[in-house]
C-alpha cells in the first residue's frame, strides 16, 4: 500500500468519524444545549475591558437622583458598554421575482471551387475513382442555436426577537454585538444566532434595535436534531455530488 492510498483512507475515515460525532450527541436523547459559559457574551460580561478614558466622579454622584449615570433614576438605561444587553428585533418580509429569456441562432456556409488551378484539378481527377471530381474542392457548413430560460422567485418572512450582548466597543464608538438563543422541543433544537455592528444612537429608548440598522449583520435560524438529520443527504452522497461530473 503506497503512502498516497494510505493518506486517502485516513482522510475518508476521519470524515466519517467527524460526521458520526455530530449525530452521536442526540442519538437516543434530545440535543444538548450549548454551554452558556463558553460563549463570547459570557466573556464580555465577566471582563468589560479597560476604559478608553478616565472620568472623575464625585462621591455625591452615586446618591444623586439627577446624575447622568445608568443607575440613576433618570439615567439612560440603553446598552452602551461592553457586557450590556439589548434586544434585537428581526422582522423580515421580502419577496423577489426575476425572470429572463435569451435566444441566439447562427448559421454559416462556405464553398470553395477550384475548376481551373494550373490544370491541377484535371490531373487529379485522372487518379480519382469514377464519378469523383475535385471541382468543388472545399465546402464547409455549420449551424448553431441556443435557448435559455431563467426564473427566480423567493419569498421570506421571519419575525424574531433575541437578546444580544455588547461584546466589544470599537475606538470609533461602534458597538459589536452577539446573541444566541436555543429552544428545544422534544428531540429537535432550534437555534438563533445574530451578530454585527450597531451605533449607540440607533438603539431606541426601549433598548431595542432593528436588524436593518445592524452593519455586517449575520442572522442564522436553524437547528439540529433527528428531523434535521433526516432532511440532510448522507455525507457519502454529498461527496459524490461534489466530485461526479455528470
Amino acid at each position: 500500500m503506497n503512502k498516497k492510498s494510505l493518506h486517502t483512507k485516513i482522510a475518508l475515515t476521519g470524515l466519517i468519524i467527524l460526521g458520526a460525532c455530530g449525530r452521536m450527541d442526540h442519538m437516543g436523547k434530545p440535543p444538548s444545549f450549548t454551554p452558556a459559559n463558553e460563549t463570547s457574551e459570557h466573556v464580555a460580561m465577566l471582563w468589560q475591558g479597560l476604559p478608553t478614558e478616565v472620568q472623575n466622579q464625585r462621591a455625591v454622584d452615586g446618591s444623586s437622583l439627577w446624575s447622568g449615570s445608568q443607575n440613576s433614576l433618570l439615567g439612560d438605561r440603553r446598552a452602551m458598554n461592553k457586557g450590556d444587553i439589548l434586544t434585537v428585533v428581526i422582522e423580515i418580509d421580502e419577496e423577489a421575482e426575476i425572470s429572463n429569456d435569451t435566444s441566439r441562432s447562427r448559421s454559416s456556409s462556405e464553398s470553395l471551387e477550384v475548376p481551373q488551378l494550373l490544370g491541377l484539378p484535371q490531373r487529379l481527377d485522372e487518379h480519382l475513382p469514377e464519378g469523383a471530381s475535385s471541382a468543388n474542392a472545399v465546402e464547409l457548413g455549420g449551424a448553431s442555436k441556443s435557448n435559455g430560460n431563467g426564473s427566480v422567485k423567493r419569498s421570506e418572512k421571519l419575525e424574531l426577537r433575541v437578546a444580544a450582548t455588547i461584546v466589544d466597543v470599537l475606538p470609533n464608538g461602534v458597538l459589536a454585538i452577539s446573541g444566541s438563543q436555543e429552544l428545544r422541543v422534544n428531540f429537535e433544537l432550534r437555534e438563533l444566532l445574530v451578530s454585527g455592528y450597531v451605533r449607540a444612537e440607533d438603539i431606541s429608548r426601549k433598548n431595542e434595535i432593528t436588524y436593518d440598522k445592524i452593519a455586517s449583520a449575520r442572522v442564522s435560524y436553524g437547528g439540529r436534531g433527528q428531523i434535521t438529520d433526516m432532511q440532510q443527504p448522507r455525507y457519502g452522497q454529498q461527496v459524490l455530488d461534489a466530485i461526479l461530473p455528470f
